[in-house]
């Protein structure tokens, strides 16, 4: 009988922790980005290419059409 009352302030002990850490946690703005990083990945923008439409030989190394429009 006295391993269950054991058991049992083992578990509060343990409730109250994780409590303790959950309001730590929504106090330090943990829960605060609506839109996370996972979800912001599938609607990110490709980034443009400046520069690079048609013309003469390209020399920027991030241009992936390799043909710019300066002279």
């Amino acid at each position: 009988m006295s391993v269950i009352i054991i058991l049992l302030g083992a578990s509060l002990l343990v409730a109250i922790f994780f409590l303790a850490a959950f309001i730590w946690s929504v106090r330090s703005g943990q829960f605060e980005d609506d839109f996370s990083p996972a979800h912001r990945v599938l609607f990110e923008t490709k980034p443009t290419e400046t520069g690079c439409k048609s013309g003469n030989a390209c020399s920027n190394t991030n241009c992936k059409s390799r043909i710019c429009n300066h002279n």
